[in-house]
């Protein structure tokens, strides 16, 4: 069997593909291989000077637009610009193990960026996707929960690992709910999920612990990939030819670095009666309903 790489991509001229936190790491990775393919590439970012920075050293076409996953009204402003198609949007960016925070709209900061805010950008871009919606999660599932009556964190004592694996969690769910809608809806479009393995970025230097840091940054040492071999999951769930709903991952040990494969996931993972109260809850929270975004993306 062969492994799959960056040569099996499909020609990506006449696309166009959204990433978000596409200004650095994994982001930026998964940015300059589609870019190279032929796509037209918008890298949405909270940071734009950073976004043109890391756009300046991208081959082909490459646009930087302003996102704040953090922000509600960021998100809408984003959808509300977003004119013409749209084949792929990839939902990368994310914050991992950080200390105890809200977001704009008061939502616990890890679940309201990596969860919310692409749950509401995906519903709200919907209409304009042609093709599929990537959302990276990551090995970290398997030590969430989703308490449904405790989002947020407002009753339970915090703990930045636990937060950080309802989000990543809730990532799968969310792929799982969408691809039962959109099949449902008798839509193309398809949703998949990733996970990079451990992979070296940014991330693991913003836990706000000195301790925590340093063992990442010697695990980043001893262990991990870089971002490009991190962004090949990514990319095989963007552009192969896999069914909706997959989840794509390193298959090597603990599937923290290997050759990229569809891999599993956990029981609550793959729940889909959790998967649909959550998306209900995440409505009531953002206020963003499906409802009126699938029957566009029914093509």
């Amino acid at each position: 069997m062969s492994t799959w790489s960056t040569a099996d991509i499909p020609e990506q001229a006449g696309r166009t593909a959204v990433v978000t936190g596409g200004s650095s790491g994994l982001g930026l990775a998964v940015a300059r291989t589609l870019a190279a393919a032929g796509a037209r590439v918008v890298l949405a970012v909270r940071d734009e000077t950073r976004g043109r920075a890391a756009a300046d050293g991208l081959p082909g076409q490459v646009e930087v637009r302003h996102l704040d996953l953090a922000d509600l009204a960021s998100v809408r402003a984003f959808a509300t610009d977003w004119t013409g198609d749209l084949d792929l949007l990839v939902n990368n960016a994310g914050i991992m193990m950080v200390p105890r925070g809200r977001t704009a709209d008061g939502f616990e900061l890890q679940f309201g960026t990596n969860h919310l805010g692409h749950f509401a950008l995906t519903t709200l871009l919907l209409p304009h996707v042609t093709d599929r919606v990537v959302t990276v999660s990551s090995g970290a599932h398997r030590a969430g929960s989703i308490v449904l009556d405790d989002l947020n964190w407002e009753r339970r004592r915090y703990s930045p690992e636990r937060a950080y694996g309802q989000s990543k969690l809730a990532n799968l769910l969310f792929t799982l709910e969408l691809q039962r809608r959109l099949t449902a809806a008798g839509s193309r479009v398809r949703a998949t999920a990733a996970h990079p393995g451990w992979a070296a970025t940014n991330l693991q230097s913003r836990t706000g612990n000195r301790a925590k840091d340093v063992a990442m940054a010697v695990g980043n040492r001893l262990v991990a990939t870089g971002p490009e071999d991190g962004a090949l999951p990514i990319l095989f769930a963007a552009t192969a030819d896999v069914p909706g709903g997959s989840y794509a991952g390193p298959s090597g040990l603990f599937e923290m670095r290997g050759a990229t494969a569809l891999v599993g996931r956990t029981p609550a993972a793959s729940d889909p009666g959790l998967a649909r109260r959550l998306w209900d809850a995440s409505v009531e929270l953002t206020g963003v309903d499906l409802a009126a975004s699938l029957a566009p993306a029914a093509r």
